[in-house]
This record gives C-alpha cells, structure tokens and sequence, in this order.
C-alpha cells in the first residue's frame, strides 16, 4: 500500500523543490561569463567585411523591361544586363578586362575583384555605357583667371596652379573589347542645393531674407560657376516675407551663431510646380506664435553654441497657420487658394510621380495633376478628419471631393491617392472598413466600388495598368497561414474581381514592378533565412532566379539565424509575432537572462520580418550572454488591422506592456534556458519611454532597463505623435471657439515604483526628442531619493551618430553588472580598441 503524503507536507515538499529550482537557476545565469569579444566580431564593422549585398536594386532602362544592377559578394562586384523577354541575365562586361583597360588607360593598378563603384549611363539606343573613373595623376585645374583689386591698382598675384586628379570619361559598347576615352572632363556640376529650378529650366526660384526671389537661366549658369558673381541678376518677387512666415529658407539644424552669418545668403524654397512650368504652388506657413525651443552644442568649436528653433508640444492652444498661395510666373502674381487659415489643420498637396525608367537628370516635384488642378489632402488637428480637395490653379476655387472621418486618428502617411484614366478616375485607400483598402472614385468625388475586401491589409501601391484596368499592390494578411507581417506583391481588376497573389510563399518581400507592369523583381527572405532575389511575370511566373545573399563568411564567424514566434497577447486571443536571438555560443546547461528590445509603434514595431545585418539592438547584443526577444503588441503596427493598430488609443504609456510581460512569461514557461527571474527591457526613444515605463508599471517583473532618448514627458514632445497617436480633444465654446483638451499620462508620475536598475541616456542636441524629457526625469527620480545612472552623449542629435557603438557598449555593460553579476573593470573599451591601428 502507497503511503500517502499530507497536504501541508506535500505543499511544503513542492515549494521547496521550486526554491531549490530557482537558486539553481540564479547560479546558473550568473556564472554566465560575458562574451565580449564574440559580441565584437558582429560590430556592424565587421558585419560589412562579412555580409555584402543582399538585394537587388534594378535600374530599369527607358526602352523596354530590360534593367542593369550591381551586385557584391566575397568576390567583388558584379553588374548584370537583364533582359525578361529573352530571360536572359548577363555580365555588362568582364572584370577581369575591364581591370585591365583600366589599368592601361589611367596607369593605376586595378583588379577584377577591386573595381570602383561605377555609376553608368547608357547612351547609343542602349547599346553602350559611358562612366567615369578618377586617376592618381594630379593635373593642374582649368580655371578662369581671377583679378583681384587692392587699394591702388589690380594686380595679377602669381601663385601656385591648383592640381586635382585627373578625370577620364569613358565608353564602353556592349560586348565590346575596349573602352573608349571621351574626354577628361569631370561630371558637370550638381545644382545649387538653394536653387528650386522649373521643369523647363526657363526660371529659378529661391529664398532669401524670408522672401521669393527669381532668376533666368542664363544668370543661373553663372551661379553655378560662381555664387559671388557680381554681374548675376536676381529679382525680388515677395516683400512680405518676415522670419518664421516668410518663403523658404528654414534653418532647422542650425546655430543662432551661423544663421547670423548665413542671414543674406541665398536659401531653399519648396514648393510644386506645374507641369508646363507656368505656375509653382507654395504652402506658406505662419509659425511666428509656436514657442522656441533650444539646445545648446557645448563641443562645436569655439564657445558653446545655441540653437533655437521652433517647436509645437502636444497640447498647446495655438497651432501652425497655412495658407497655400499659387504664383504665375508669366506676369508675376500670385492668388491664394480658398481655404479658412483659422481652422487648425496640416495640409499635403499631392505630387507627381515619376516613372522610374525616366532618364531625365532633373525631376523638380511637380503637382499631381497635368490638367491646372492641386489635389491635396487637409487633416484636422485632431487628426480625425481628412478630406481630399482639388484646387483651380487659375482661380483658386476649392471643391471637395472625398470626407473620410473616424472616432480615431485616420491612417494615411504614404498612402496618397493616385489619377488614372485621363484624370477621370480616382483611387483612394481608407481604413473605414477596419482594414486598409482600395476605393474607386470619378473624377467629381462620387463612389464608384470598394476595389480591395475582407480582413487583411492593403500596404503600398505599385501602378495601375489602364490598358487591363489591374491594379498592383503590397498587402500584409492575405494568407491567414503565414505571419500577417509578410508582404506580398498582389494584382486585382479595379471591379474588384480577379484578386490574385504573384510571389506567394512563407517570406516577407520587398517588389520593384517594371513600367510597363510586365515583369517585378522580388527580394524575399525571413530572419531565418538567406535573402534571394527574383524576376517575375505580372502572372506571378518566375523568369529568373537572380541572386542569394553571400553569407559563407558570416557563418563562418559563427552566425546562427534567430527563431521567429508566435505566442498570445494578454487577452489572451490576439496573436503576438516576435523573434528570439540567442547567443552562439549557448550552453545547454545554463540559463539566461532575457532581455526585450523595444519600439511601441504605433507607426511600426521593432521586429525585423526579413534577415537583416542591422543586428546592434538583437543579435549581437545576444553574444554578451543574454536570450533578447522583440516582439509586437497590441496598439502597434498598422499592418494588422484598424482595431489593432489604434488599441493604444488614449492610453500610449501602458497599452503595449502587458503583452510584453504576458508573452515573455510564455516564452519562459516553453524554453528551459531562459530565467524569467532575470528580464532587462531597452529601447530608443518611443522604446526609451516604452522601457522606462516597463519598470514602473512592472516594477518586480522587470529588473533593469537602459531607456535611451525617451518621451518620458510627451507635454514636451512634438504634437504630431502623442496627438495623433493618444488623441487630443476638441470642445467647442458657445462663442464657437475651439479649445483643445489634451491629458497623457508620464513616466515621472510613477518613479515612487522603481525597484530595478535603470539608465537613462540622451543626446544633448537632440531637437527631435528633447533633452529636457530625460532631465524631467532624472529630476523626478531625484526627487524620489531614487538610485539610477544617467549618461548624456555630447554633441548628439537624436540617433547618436559615431557615439552609437560606444553606446552598444555602455548598454553591454549595464546589463552585464545588473542581470550577470559581472561589473565590467578597466576604464578602456578594449574591443573598441583592439581593432584601431596605434598611430601615437
């Protein structure tokens, strides 16, 4: 007969088999030893002598679908001709010959795996390249003369010949056995960064002192030759132009010391021009009553430098005044569209595209239409209503054409309607249904069909084939058997019928469709596989494999691909999509800490869905000694659905936290080696604040976070994200005034919670996120009588820029003392020293 154990024991039996589990486990991740130097050889450094290109980027030729591309592997660069009536894929030349021809014509040492990057172009119906290749022979520079006066007479002062290095234009005819020298003469010079120049070249547009100026052609030559030129003219067009409402010129990135100095030089002015170059169409935008910010640069050269800009936080009254103001170039006029500057709204005017096989060296933006329309979209401050206007650029009379309104913020960043059919036709894509789908409308506004139906996601437009009537688009969630996130490339009549899907298969891709909408080249991959590149039919039969990612050497070094999931969100229903990276150099025997990298969206979620050698942030940071895991959640990414997307709606601190814990816990409970005692979180300024926020809601679930450059305090941030994303409240007063009512909740408000280790780190420039949303809670933390770290990288704008690997870093660091036990000693970063050449 069994002996049967009493409860009480039983449960004290149990509970001390789990404490015993638990301190094991403990012992376990802390005798994982950081690995610093395999987290080294993946610096993205490295990764660039390991991994070369990985897709292809046709150059589509003006005549017919044939294309050229250039791609790089572990032996050198190739360039392809491709042609898809004749399947053909062949080299435009010999390396090995065109290292030779090279070498005897500049007399600089060339090899076939060292070739230069060329840029070609194709000349002689098609059937020759011409480029450029610059020597080592140093050749006096041909300049004209330059006189120059002193206080009695002109003098000719003698002086040393300015040398450069000598240039050669070459031609090379197809399947030729030589190249040609055309001349020595160097690309012709690039345009005037301030020069807005007319599709027909007649005239050129600028800005200067906050007003329009203008000049011809002639004088622009000049310009180009010489900005100081005494004899150019240029004509003053506006004289109500006045700093923060004037035309062009904006200084965005500047010291007040420099634009001081730049204040009467010539400068940018954007703008729409229409298609015969008769008119240009410019959003004027009044930003004199938005409240400065400022940054101060305390290692630019000299004193520290201020830098003050303007900048509209979230919540604030007063908004940004737009008038759209059309300008006849013929007679000199100018009229203003009809539109209530009163109302708070954005404006986007809809521009042109260009066809991508169009060889013209000049492409200024042009208007949508071809007809004398603006097409342009206004959206409500609280970014609820969007409606589709067009414009007679003659009068400036304004119809509306399509209302799209939403209890929500309406999606529509990329997503611009397009005209086809001699203008008569309109395709417009929309959320209303929950899903983001085509709608077909006539020219006047009306409601023709719901192109694209049912629950998945229409992503990006590809092109129309009027001819067909077909429409070819990016979608997510077509197939309910794959991960929602993979995009595929889809053709639909504009009736609705006749969907059909043309690089199906278990991969994200990214398309390039031809002119002609005959033949697209796809790139696929998954983070767990080698990228492939494809040519394919508009019927979705492949013509040509094309390319597979050389990853020999990556492998080589000890790569493994990571493992992408799928686990439920805190509902409990929703599906969650994620990838795990681990370290390769796993011991089975052992636990690891896990650690989340972050970004909450709602515009996107930091998970990659393609293999990509971006790996800082996931697979690299792995190598330390840590399982980090990205996931999505509820509220992020766009691609799922309307309902997904805006499930943060009004609460954009917390709404993504719970699926972070609830999913992280799943993985623990299916995967052995990770120790769910021991989770760190990061992430970068939408994933600084989702990090910090994680500590403070979760405070005995998450352990240690390093929050970099986060919106911990959105009242201080720029109003198009938190607006849109949390919502902003209209109320309207008797008097019928509108008053906006905006409340979001901040990180600071929760510090009396922490229990972990936090760092918070941020660029002391950064005028995108500002600094002052970290200092707000630093200064909270304080207050709390809080231990943390804080870090602030001098000089750096928001991403960091040559500071970013020492801040890999930094976060190596952190987590290694706080979640292994390991403090870092020693003051130098010897991996980053180990590879730099000592010169001193």
């Amino acid at each position: 007969m069994k002996k049967i154990l009493p409860v009480a024991v039983l449960f004290f039996t149990v509970n001390t088999l789990f404490a015993q589990l638990h301190v094991r486990n403990q012992e376990n991740s802390e005798s994982i030893v950081p690995n610093y130097r395999l987290a080294e050889k993946f610096s993205s450094e490295n990764i660039a002598k390991m991994v070369h290109s990985t897709s292809v980027q046709p150059k589509w030729l003006e005549n017919g679908d044939r294309f050229w591309y250039q791609y790089k592997t572990s032996e050198g660069s190739r360039y392809y001709l491709v042609d898809p009536i004749k399947k053909s894929k062949t080299q435009l030349f010999d390396p090995v010959l065109m290292a030779k021809w090279l070498s005897e014509i500049t007399r600089d040492p060339y090899s076939s795996k060292h070739l230069p990057k060329f840029d070609f172009e194709f000349v002689k119906n098609e059937s020759a390249i011409r480029f450029r290749v610059e020597s080592n022979e140093m050749v006096k520079v041909e300049e004209e003369d330059k006189v120059k006066k002193d206080s009695s007479e002109t003098k000719m002062k003698s002086k040393k010949p300015k040398m450069e290095k000598k240039v050669y234009h070459l031609e090379y005819v197809l399947g030729g056995n030589g190249l040609r020298i055309l001349d020595n003469t160097k690309k012709e010079k690039t345009n005037k960064s301030w020069a807005n120049i007319a599709p027909d070249s007649s005239i050129v547009l600028f800005s200067k002192k906050h007003n329009m100026f203008w000049m011809d052609k002639e004088n622009y030559l000049k310009a180009l030759k010489d900005e100081k030129d005494s004899t150019i003219v240029e004509h003053q067009w506006t004289k109500d132009g006045v700093e923060n409402f004037g035309y062009g010129g904006s200084g965005r990135g500047k010291n007040n010391e420099d634009l001081k100095k730049e204040k009467d030089d010539r400068k940018s002015i954007r703008g729409f021009w229409s298609h015969d170059s008769k008119k240009f169409v410019y959003e004027k935008s009044d930003s004199r009553h938005i409240g400065d910010l400022w940054v101060i640069n305390s290692v630019k050269k000299g004193r520290p430098k201020l830098e003050t800009y303007k900048y509209h936080m979230a919540g604030e009254q007063e908004f940004y005044k737009r008038a759209l103001e059309v300008f006849d170039i013929s007679n000199k006029s100018k009229i203003e569209v009809e539109l209530d500057s009163t109302v708070q709204q954005t404006i986007s005017i809809l521009a042109h595209k260009y066809a991508k096989n169009d060889p013209a060296k000049h492409k200024p933006r042009m208007l949508l239409s071809k007809k004398g329309k603006i097409y342009f979209n206004t959206v409500s401050r609280d970014r609820k209503r969007l409606d589709v206007h067009v414009a007679d650029l003659e009068s400036g009379a304004v119809k509306t054409l399509i209302k799209e309104h939403s209890n929500t913020y309406i999606e529509h960043r990329g997503k611009e309607m397009r005209l086809f059919n001699n203008e008569s036709e309109i395709l417009f894509w929309s959320e209303r249904d929950g899903w983001g789908h085509y709608y077909l409308y006539d020219a006047q506004g009306n409601l023709k069909q719901q192109v694209t139906n049912g629950e998945f996601h229409v992503h990006n437009f590809q092109g129309i084939d009027e001819g067909t009537r077909t429409v070819y688009f990016t979608a997510n969630g077509v197939n309910k058997n794959i991960d929602p996130y993979y995009e595929h490339l889809y053709k639909i009549n504009l009736n609705g019928s006749g969907m059909k899907s043309l690089n199906s298969g278990n991969f994200n891709s990214s398309t390039n469709l031809s002119e002609s909408k005959k033949f697209f080249i796809s790139n696929f991959s998954r983070v767990n596989t080698a990228p492939k590149s494809e040519l394919r039919s508009n019927s979705g039969a492949k013509i040509l494999d094309l390319e597979e990612a050389d990853l020999s050497q990556l492998f080589a070094a000890g790569y493994q691909f990571p493992e992408p999931f799928k686990m439920k969100a805190d509902d409990g229903i929703t599906d969650i999509y994620g990838v795990i990276y681990k370290p390769f150099d796993m011991d089975s025997t052992k636990v690891y800490p896990m650690l989340q990298y972050v970004y909450p969206g709602p515009q996107t979620e930091a998970v990659n869905k393609s293999f990509s050698v971006r790996m800082n942030r996931t697979d690299r940071m792995a190598q330390v000694g840590f399982v980090v895991v990205t996931l999505g959640n509820r509220g992020g990414h766009p691609a799922r659905s309307k309902w997904y997307h805006t499930y943060g709606y009004g609460n954009l601190r917390d709404y993504g936290l719970a699926d972070k814990k609830y999913v992280a816990e799943q993985l623990a409970d299916k995967h052995s080696f990770i120790d769910i005692d021991k989770v760190g979180i990061f992430g970068h300024s939408g994933g600084g604040f989702m990090s910090t926020a994680a500590m403070l809601v979760y405070p005995d679930f998450f352990k240690a976070a390093v929050s970099s450059s986060g919106n911990h305090d959105n009242t201080i941030y720029n109003s198009w994200w938190s607006e849109t994303h949390h919502g902003i409240k209209e109320e309207k007063a008797d008097d019928g005034s509108i008053k906006y009512e905006y409340m979001i909740d901040n990180n600071q408000s929760l510090v009396e919670n922490l229990k972990g280790h936090l760092m918070l780190t941020t660029g002391d420039v950064d005028n995108n996120v500002h600094p002052g949303g970290t200092i707000r809670m630093v200064d909270a933390l304080i207050k709390a009588n809080k231990r943390f770290d804080y870090k602030v990288l001098p000089g750096q704008r928001h991403g960091y820029g040559k500071m970013t690997e020492y801040f890999f870093w930094m976060k190596a660091d952190y987590f290694s003392e706080h979640l292994l036990g390991a403090k870092p000693d020693g003051v130098d970063y010897v991996e980053m020293n180990r590879s730099k050449p000592k010169n001193k």
